[in-house]
């Protein structure tokens, strides 16, 4: 019979997903509450139960016999799937209460800091007032976070203590359980690293960094615009943050996974981990090292969900410069057309653009608004760094 593979999560980032159960002979079944999402027409079943009801899913998961459970590139679904996995003893990513940790905001800081991990001043909060009389121990400027939201949701930066009750007031209309965080922001240099990553029965076997970058001009800069590998982070922190994710994932009991991890090299010579996810990240980010590197870390993520060995999870380096800009316009209304510059023609590896001339679309204030996805290659840095530093020049979405 085939195995019964559960994926909590409907958008277009499980698509590559569904397509590795299939092909390792696989029944794929999604679930989430919204039965038009795009990705439901893939699947061989849908079961519309909300993701973060675990015990709903749980009951589901008994209920359809399945063999494996995950959430890949869908942050709300990863702890009801390790959730599910533990209590119905199927292969898991890692124990529950170290999925929780990781994935929320506050519970993470302070695992980080009570292990000596380097660290910003950062705390967790349920209650507006506190936060605020709490200001004077952070080092302005600060960044508040949703503790369980994903996508640069509820994100911003305050650079005044007057502004920081509208902050923490928008952050929570994001936050699921009613927690935020307010963290010192912490300067980089160069630009942060926002990548996946893979580890097998908790060895980190397959590490990566890159330079996530942001469009100033969105409406919410905050919000990933695109990304470039290999990393601007200096080789001796990229070494020092391998090693420090590594003393983590065996600290949390983390087994077979992939990870989004997000690092920062500070201005302060000192290399940060933000934050450790045990799913895919979105933005196509293992689609992309896939390419760069021929490491497949979505197969083998579906192989860890359903017990089996993984397949050529190894360190490998990149096959020239890659990069992705996440289509997406910077402002509200009708889709023209996508221009790209003729220079790119060779550079292309894949266009990507989900909406037709006559959409509507709307200012770039998170992930979920993006419109598409350019991968690109190039022979040199230079000619990588020369578009991503001025990506309006070359690349256009055009709004009337």
């Amino acid at each position: 019979m085939k195995k019964r593979l559960l994926i909590l999560g409907g958008s277009r980032y499980a698509l590559p997903v569904i397509k590795a159960g299939h092909e390792l002979g696989c029944h794929v079944i999604t679930c989430d509450y919204l039965p038009n999402n795009f990705a439901h027409r893939f699947s061989d079943e849908y079961c519309n139960v909300s993701i973060i009801e675990k015990d709903a899913v749980l009951a589901k998961a008994r209920e359809l016999k399945i063999d494996g459970i995950m959430s890949f590139a869908c942050d709300p679904g990863v702890v009801t799937a390790a959730y599910v996995a533990e209590q119905m003893g199927l292969p898991n990513v890692g124990p529950y209460e170290s999925v929780r940790i990781l994935q929320n905001k506050g519970l993470f800081r302070d695992f980080l800091t009570k292990h000596g991990f380097t660290v910003p001043t950062a705390k967790g909060y349920t209650s507006v007032d506190e936060a605020v009389k709490d200001a004077g121990i952070f080092h302005w400027p600060v960044i508040v976070k949703p503790t369980d939201a994903a996508g640069s949701k509820g994100v911003t930066r305050v650079d005044d203590p007057s502004r920081l009750r509208q902050a923490i007031e928008h952050a929570l209309e994001f936050a699921h359980n009613g927690q935020f965080i307010v963290e010192d922001f912490i300067v980089q240099k160069g630009f942060s690293s926002d990548t996946d990553s893979f580890s097998v029965n908790g060895d980190l076997k397959f590490v990566s960094f890159n330079s996530q970058r942001f469009d100033a001009k969105a409406e919410n800069p905050y919000t990933p615009a695109a990304y470039s590998w290999p990393a601007s982070i200096s080789d001796e922190h990229q070494r020092e943050l391998a090693s420090e994710l590594q003393r983590l994932l065996r600290l949390l009991g983390m087994r077979t996974s992939v990870y989004n991890i997000e690092t920062r090299e500070g201005i302060d010579g000192k290399a940060y981990i933000m934050e450790v996810s045990p799913r895919g990240g979105g933005n196509r980010l293992s689609e992309c090292l896939r390419y760069a590197t021929g490491v497949d870390l979505i197969t083998n993520a579906v192989r860890g969900a359903l017990g089996e060995e993984t397949i050529g999870v190894e360190q490998k380096g990149y096959d020239g410069h890659w990069a992705e800009i996440v289509l997406h316009s910077t402002h509200p209304g009708v889709f023209k057309e996508l221009w790209i510059d003729g220079s790119l023609k060779d550079a292309v590896v894949e266009k990507d653009l989900w909406i037709q001339a006559g959409s509507t679309v709307e200012g770039f204030t998170a992930a979920n608004e993006a419109i598409g996805m350019l991968i690109l290659r190039f022979e040199h840095q230079e000619t990588l760094e020369r578009v991503m530093s001025d990506i309006p020049h070359f690349v256009k979405v055009i709004v009337e």
